[in-house]
């Protein structure tokens, strides 16, 4: 039996149910909103870091997202999402990896930059503190706190564009010598990476891919992928979609001027 402790907007667990639904798994889903729920501590126990998604396979808890995918390849190896060829297994790695260790951060600190911080700047100040705060990650809790409060001029935005610059440079590179980010197949790597360009579009901020043919022709085509379709965007309604409408101020041109900084 395989249980999903997940939430329809985070990108962590997106990429989770791309790849299960890739192989034809059903689920039980756990719907967190992600508003506090995620510290109870009955969620703790699963996932002490207090994050989704956490995926239960006969009553074993298996973690963090991108070790999620490689579990759900080998306990379920048809078909497959890693390539046979060693190198472009070393690629999906190395894609998980850039992921895990700067994109998925750079993420966090642009999306409350933009999309999540009127929300937070709507409650008192030792309101939104005390909320971020709960979190076991304290390193990302100050990254909250910096962009809630400074919006796009907090000192982690920088760094934040140009990791998904360095993440945008890799498949420009990768697609000019395939239809998919490892090879001629679609593998854990398109799995891992859809939900972030998917982020960067809803923050308007696909400019980042506009003098790439190569990453317009791709996420053309993976948006039509029936994984993709059936796990975000047919499972995204008003709530989902609402922080990311009617971004005000919009944050392309101050990203753009943080890229020409570079």
């Amino acid at each position: 039996m395989l249980e999903l402790y997940h939430n329809i907007n985070s990108v962590c667990a997106q990429k989770v149910r791309i790849a299960l639904y890739e192989k034809d798994q059903e689920v039980k889903e756990h719907l967190l909103t992600l508003q506090g729920d995620q510290n109870d501590p009955a969620y703790m126990k699963l996932n002490p870091n207090g994050v989704v998604p956490t995926l239960v396979h006969d009553g074993n808890v298996i973690t963090e997202s991108s070790l999620i995918l490689y579990y759900i390849d080998e306990a379920f190896p048809e078909p497959a999402l890693m390539p046979k060829a060693p190198i472009a297994r070393h690629r999906t790695r190395l894609y998980n990896k850039l992921i895990d260790e700067y994109v998925h951060n750079a993420c966090t600190i642009l999306t409350f930059a933009t999309a999540f911080r009127p929300r937070f700047l709507k409650m008192k100040r030792e309101d939104w503190l005390a909320e971020i705060n709960k979190a076991p990650l304290q390193r990302r809790a100050e990254y909250k706190r910096s962009v809630i409060e400074h919006g796009l001029d907090s000192e982690f935005a920088v760094d934040a564009v140009h990791q998904h610059q360095k993440l945008i440079s890799w498949m420009a590179y990768d697609l000019k010598r395939g239809p998919y980010l490892t090879g001629d197949a679609f593998s854990n790597a398109d799995c891992a990476v859809i939900p972030y360009i998917l982020r960067l579009e809803l923050l308007k901020l696909d400019g980042m891919w506009s003098t790439e043919p190569a990453i317009a022709d791709w996420w053309h085509r993976v948006q039509k992928r029936p994984s993709v379709k059936a796990t975000i965007f047919e499972r995204m309604k008003e709530m989902d979609w609402a922080p990311f409408r009617n971004l005000s101020p919009d944050p392309w041109p101050k990203v753009e001027s943080l890229l020409k900084a570079a």
